[in-house]
């Protein structure tokens, strides 16, 4: 199997809206640079020589102030996401900590960018947010070891697995209230897996500016490389594959009493060393 990113200095790559589409892009201390020929990330990642490509595009920086992020991934083959695997979460829930990861799915329909508004569709009375870090697969992985994984990782980005819990706790199976339309931000960007391991970074999560989840990466019950050995074990994982690793401590629906998302609400969503999804919430 091919490592998804050599060593080297970090890059950092977003998919980003230009007139009549979309373009995968590098970002410089100047701005975005638009890698052409490119429309996406999963394009890019598609591509044997994905890090040399981005590395050496040298068309005119976007100033960043001006840069409109698409999701980070627009179409991915598939977004995989895990619930109930922070030590901390999984103690708010009283629930026992899982033998196996607990999987559940999202459609590409869900997928907004970093700055997007996240939209509160009809029907929903119980939105909440839940800060995550995002796997993003960087080449064919089948049956891969837990040893192997990492070289499938391309790298880390930023996610909001926003929840309508009403919806969610319907059935016993969850998608219905984890996939509803421009509800997902994910972004700004991917940082390779050179730079950001996956082992440790804090992550937070605000509403208005109040800071609702803290906690720390390092508190993951099953890490990046495990939760790639078992997808695979299951389903070949392909470029441009999310993986949402669940959220910590903090959600809405745990506190007393409990407080969900109405429409004008700013929630930022931030991993250290990966940036920040910040989205208002509105009603279509």
């Amino acid at each position: 199997m091919q490592r998804g990113a050599e060593n080297g200095a970090a890059v950092k790559l977003p998919t980003i809206r230009k007139a009549g589409g979309t373009t995968a892009a590098r970002i410089d201390d100047g701005g975005a640079v638009p890698i052409d020929g490119v429309a996406d990330l999963r394009a890019l990642l598609e591509q044997s020589d994905w890090r040399q490509r981005a590395e050496s595009a040298t068309g005119d920086a976007l100033e960043l102030a001006t840069v409109d992020f698409a999701p980070l991934v627009p179409a991915p083959d598939k977004v995989i996401c895990v619930g109930l695997n922070y030590r901390d979460h999984i103690a708010e829930t009283g629930r026992e900590p899982p033998r196996f990861p607990t999987l559940f799915a999202k459609f590409r329909s869900a997928l907004i960018g970093a700055h997007d508004h996240i939209t509160l569709s009809e029907g929903i009375e119980q939105l909440d947010w839940e800060a995550e870090l995002a796997v993003v697969i960087g080449v064919p992985a089948r049956n891969v070891t837990e040893d192997d994984a990492p070289r499938a990782i391309a790298g880390y980005s930023v996610l909001n697995d926003t929840s309508a819990r009403d919806w969610q706790n319907r059935t016993a199976q969850w998608l219905q209230g984890k996939t509803f339309e421009g509800s997902t931000p994910v972004g700004p960007w991917m940082v390779t897996a050179d730079e950001f391991d996956g082992l440790s970074g804090e992550i937070t999560c605000e509403v208005n500016g109040e800071i609702m989840q803290r906690s720390d990466v390092a508190e993951l019950l099953f890490g990046p490389a495990a939760l790639v050995a078992y997808i695979s074990a299951i389903v070949t994982l392909l470029p441009g594959d999310l993986i949402a690793t669940g959220t910590p401590a903090g959600v809405g629906a745990a506190r007393q009493p409990p407080r969900f998302l109405t429409a004008g609400d700013v929630v930022s969503v931030r991993v250290t060393g990966l940036g920040t999804c910040s989205n208002t919430v509105v009603r279509p």
